[in-house]
Order: structure tokens, then C-alpha cells, then sequence
């Protein structure tokens, strides 16, 4: 790959994993080269910009956006759409998810949840969940990577915790009682936390799945991360319904996905969890966890078929 095939399609990747994750989920699957050109923010990423302009990005950054610029622009995020519309005026296309609050006929592609009620437009994909990194290659070389795990007696449930977006992680009664069902119906766990978790968190659900063979991962950890792994060789999948990302990355998978309520959800997040109830794509833990046949969801390789026809058709491989 040369430094121009890759400079054709930009990824502008915001600090925050998950929120870069959903452009950089969506250029994987283009099949295409691309650059990531990560983002930082300075103090006037706080104010609601809106308009083209680069007026929120640290000057380091900043000098990192300089010509040739890219054919193709794909973003994520509030903080990135002032960005994306900038490079929009050198040239670019632009494919933004999320909805950025302004302007948003100006976009060439939206893509936004529909769980965000996006009205109806010409450029819009309205998807169920977010797009992510979680694809089914990902996965195929995750289940060689971790065959480990084929070890653990089914049914194998990975167990992904979250926590709140802003606070001091998951209250630890409530992974408890979380893992607690969880170890009701498991033959083997396989856990992990998250950033916003919290050690308390973790150590509390520790303690309720400590008499199954199970595996945890706590963040923070050194050695390589199982994520992928424990999706790749769940036989069911019991996800917080407070991350949107780690929900829909559940999703990618073939297998049974239920939701579990860790309180102090806002509406967004409850329309979501109706929206793959009504799909059937997942159901609440709080009923019996019985398994159920679904189909996976992949909402991201559906967007980045859409990019293609509509922007790379003319694209020379």
C-alpha cells in the first residue's frame, strides 16, 4: 500500500475508543487502504461548534491535517463534525455517524442509530445499535487465537460489564447481582470489564462466578485482551445495557444476546433496547435466559456497502 492509495480515505478517530471504533469499523470493511488521523481536542471542543471549522482540535493536531487531502472523510461523534465539514470544503465526501447536532443535510452519508430518532433524509442509514470493529473475520481469527476457551464446559457465557458514563464505575452490588444470574444458567463464564467498570465492580462479580470455571478479564490487566475471544466462543452473550458499543458488538455474533438493566438508564439507551427486542435480536435478562435463535446483526458491513455504492463506485481498486 502506498502513502497516497492510504491518504485517499481519512478516519478521523476521536480520543474516545468506542466513538472511534464506529468509522473505524466502517473503513475496515471498505476493503480499502485508509489513514487514521487521530484527534485531540483543546478547550474550544467544549462549545457547541457549529459550522466547518478546526477550531476545536489541539494545535498539534491540527498540523496533522494537511494536504494532499482525502477523497473520503469518515467520522464519529459531535466533536468531529465541525472537522469533517472542514475537510468537506478542501474536497472530501464525507460519512459522519452519530448525529452531530448541526447541519446534518450537509453530510454526504449520515449514519445514526435509530434509537436517536433521526428524521428521514436522503442521506441518512438509520441502523439498530452503532457500527463497530467487530466484524466476522474479526471474530474467525479471534476463535483461533483464544482456542483456550474451547477448555471451558458449555454453555460458555461471556459476560461484558460496563458503567455508567460519567461516575465512578459500576456499583458493585449491582455486578454482583448481575453475575450472580449469571452464574445461574452458565456452565462457564467468561467475563470482562471496561474502562468504565471500576476494580470494585469487578472484584463484586469475581465473587459470584468464582465456584464456575470462568475466566476474568479485568481492565487494566497487562497481556492481550480477550474481548474478541470471548465473543468469538460464547454460547451466550449477557452484555449492560449501558454501553451502546459493547451491546452492539454482542450483536455481531450468532449466538444469544441478553441485555441486562444496571439502573440509572436515561430514555436513549431504553429505546435502543426496545428497538433489538423488537427485531428480536436480543432480549432482557431479567426473563428467564432461555436461549433463542437469532441471526447475526451487521449493521456496519450494511453501512459500508452503502459508502461504496455510493462514493467508491468509481474508485479504482
Amino acid at each position: 500500500m502506498t502513502e497516497a492509495e492510504a491518504g485517499r480515505i481519512w478516519v478521523l478517530a476521536d480520543p474516545r475508543a468506542g466513538t472511534a471504533a464506529q468509522a473505524i469499523g466502517i473503513a475496515e470493511r471498505l476493503g480499502r487502504p485508509f489513514r487514521t488521523m487521530p484527534l485531540a481536542w483543546g478547550p474550544l471542543a467544549r462549545l457547541p461548534l457549529r459550522w466547518p471549522t478546526l477550531a476545536g482540535m489541539g494545535a498539534a493536531a491540527r498540523r496533522g491535517l494537511a494536504p494532499p487531502w482525502p477523497r473520503l472523510v469518515i467520522s464519529a461523534g459531535r466533536r468531529s463534525a465541525p472537522v469533517a465539514l472542514w475537510l468537506a470544503g478542501q474536497g472530501a465526501r464525507t460519512v459522519h455517524c452519530m448525529r452531530p447536532g448541526f447541519a446534518e443535510h450537509r453530510f454526504g452519508l449520515l449514519v445514526a442509530g435509530r434509537h436517536d430518532s433521526p428524521p428521514a433524509a436522503p442521506n441518512l442509514v438509520a441502523i439498530l445499535g452503532a457500527t463497530h470493529r467487530m466484524s466476522p473475520a474479526r471474530l474467525a481469527a479471534a476463535r483461533e487465537e483464544w482456542s483456550m476457551f474451547a477448555a471451558f464446559p458449555s454453555p460458555r457465557v461471556a459476560l461484558l460489564l460496563g458503567g455508567p458514563p460519567r461516575g465512578e464505575g459500576m456499583a458493585p452490588g449491582t455486578a454482583a447481582a448481575i453475575a450472580r444470574q449469571v452464574a445461574g444458567f452458565a456452565g462457564s463464564v467468561l467475563a470482562t470489564g471496561s474502562r468504565r467498570t471500576g476494580r470494585p465492580a469487578e472484584t463484586a462479580a469475581a465473587g459470584m462466578i468464582g465456584d464456575l470455571p470462568h475466566h476474568l478479564h479485568r481492565w487494566g490487566d497487562g497481556g492481550a485482551n480477550p474481548y474478541a475471544g470471548l465473543l468469538a466462543w460464547a454460547d451466550a452473550v449477557v452484555v449492560t445495557g449501558d454501553s451502546v458499543s459493547m451491546v452492539s458488538e454482542a450483536l455481531a455474533t450468532e449466538v444469544p444476546v441478553f441485555i441486562a438493566d444496571p439502573g440509572g438508564l436515561g430514555a436513549r439507551h431504553r429505546r435502543l433496547h426496545d428497538s433489538l427486542y423488537a427485531a428480536r435480536q436480543a432480549r432482557p435478562l431479567a426473563e428467564a435466559p432461555t436461549p433463542f435463535a437469532r441471526e447475526p446483526l451487521d449493521e456496519t458491513g450494511r453501512v459500508a456497502f452503502e459508502v461504496a455504492e455510493r462514493f467508491l463506485e468509481d474508485w479504482p481498486v
